[in-house]
Formats: C-alpha cells, sequence, structure tokens
C-alpha cells in the first residue's frame, strides 16, 4: 500500500532502500529549490559554502551590509538544522512513533508558505537580504539535518560537492588495476553500491534544479506547492496507518 511504503520511508528501522529512495526524493527538492530559489531571488541557499565565502569577499571588499546578509542566510541555515536536532531528539525521548514525523511536516508547511506569499517575502528586507532568502535557508538547514539524522550521516541533500568527491573516489577505485592475484595481497575496490547512491543523489539534484528552473520560470512561487505534496505525504502516513490499524 502507499501509505506503508510512505510510512518505511521516515521509520525508525532503517534500509538501504529507504534511506535511497528518500534521499533521492529530499534531493530533488532540494535542487528544485536552490535553482529555481535563485530565479526567484536571485541567490543561491541550499549550500553555505558559496555564502560564507561570499561573506568573506563583501566583507573585505568593504560591503558590510552584504556580509551582514551572508551571516543571516548562515545563521538560517544553522537555526534549521538545530530545530530537526532538537525536534528529533525530543521526539526519540517521548514517543515510540515516527520520530521524523514534525520536521517534515515543518518543511512542507514552509513550502506551503512560499508558495503562497513568497512573492510577498520577497518585497520585505532584513539588512539587505530577502526574507524569502531567510526562509529558503532555514527551510533548506531543517531538510538536511533531517536526512543526515534518519540516514546516520550517511547522505546529505542540500549540496552534491561531497556527491561528487565521492563519486569521484569509487571511480578511481573502479578503474584501478590490480595487479597483484595473490588474494591476501591488498586490494583497491570500490563499493559499487555507494557509487550507485551518490549518482543517484547528484542526479535528483541536478534533474531537480531543471524542474525548478522551468516551474520559477512558468509558475512563479507557487511551484513549490507542488514541491510540498510529496513532504505532506510522508509526514501523514505514519498518522494515518496508526489509525488505519486501530
Amino acid at each position: 500500500m502507499p501509505i506503508d511504503y510512505l510510512t518505511r520511508l521516515t521509520a525508525r528501522e532503517r534500509t538501504a532502500t529507504a534511506n535511497l529512495h528518500l534521499g533521492v526524493l529530499l534531493a530533488f527538492v532540494a535542487g528544485a529549490l536552490n535553482a529555481g530559489g535563485f530565479l526567484a531571488i536571485g541567490q543561491y541557499t541550499s549550500h553555505m559554502t558559496g555564502i560564507v565565502s561570499a561573506a568573506a569577499d563583501n566583507l573585505v571588499v568593504g560591503n558590510a551590509g552584504l556580509a551582514v546578509a551572508g551571516g543571516l542566510s548562515l545563521f538560517s541555515f544553522l537555526a534549521g538544522a538545530a530545530t530537526t536536532a532538537w525536534l528529533v531528539n525530543y521526539a526519540k525521548r517521548g514517543s515510540n512513533g515516527n520520530i521524523f514525523a514534525v520536521p517534515l511536516r515543518i518543511e512542507s508547511a514552509l513550502l506551503l508558505a512560499f508558495g503562497l506569499v513568497g512573492g510577498t517575502l520577497r518585497l520585505h528586507e532584513v539588512v539587505s537580504i530577502s526574507l524569502t532568502a531567510i526562509l529558503l535557508c532555514f527551510t533548506m538547514g531543517l531538510q538536511n539535518a533531517l536526512i543526515t539524522k534518519i540516514s546516520n550521516a550517511e547522505i546529505r541533500t542540500t549540496h552534491i560537492t561531497g556527491l561528487i568527491t565521492d563519486i569521484g573516489i569509487e571511480l578511481g577505485k573502479l578503474i584501478y588495476w590490480n595487479r597483484s592475484r595473490d588474494v591476501s595481497a591488498y586490494a583497491v575496490v570500490a563499493n559499487r553500491s555507494r557509487l550507485r547512491m551518490h549518482s543517484a543523489l547528484a542526479l535528483a539534484f541536478f534533474v531537480g534544479g531543471l524542474m525548478g528552473a522551468l516551474g520559477f520560470k512558468h509558475a512563479g512561487f507557487s511551484f513549490t506547492i507542488l514541491l510540498a505534496v510529496p513532504l505532506v505525504a510522508m509526514s501523514l502516513a505514519p498518522a494515518l496507518q496508526s489509525r488505519g490499524h486501530e
């Protein structure tokens, strides 16, 4: 049943398949928000490397306002990650049910809010950064911490620098020629399952970026409502499943 499948994606008991499917979905969402959000507000919001570097550059050349804006983006991402950590750890102590549903509900609610009032938020700024950018950075921090907690730090979805690095490492091992035929000797062997997983995540981020750019170009902020739909379904599935078993 679809509800059973959606529930397994965020269940406490993890499988490699559930981690992969959830990771691909969230990587798609992150790619769509990052690329589409850039078209909407002129700023990438899913990875902090560029934001921190830009803040340093702006500080050096005297653009204090832009440097502070970068700091606010970083703080928003941190706040999102901290929120997920607090919610998940609190749920672990007080419930035997699904401990990841609440952060998913918050993320889906933020995406819905972004889709409905993102255009209005863009007109309001803190220092020189749009409230829309702050909202997206918080959402991406929330999501990245969520998949990190769910997968025991095996998967990240809001940026692909680490994914591309790991793909390169596994490809390097894949083409390495083990000259010795002695099975007891050290052999270089690629982790093919890891290579497939990281390739799938990187591809999902890229495809999400394409769809996000097209969606924002033709539908504007309301495109994020579509992105929220699968997150809403996953967040509600555990409760619906429990109710169905009563």
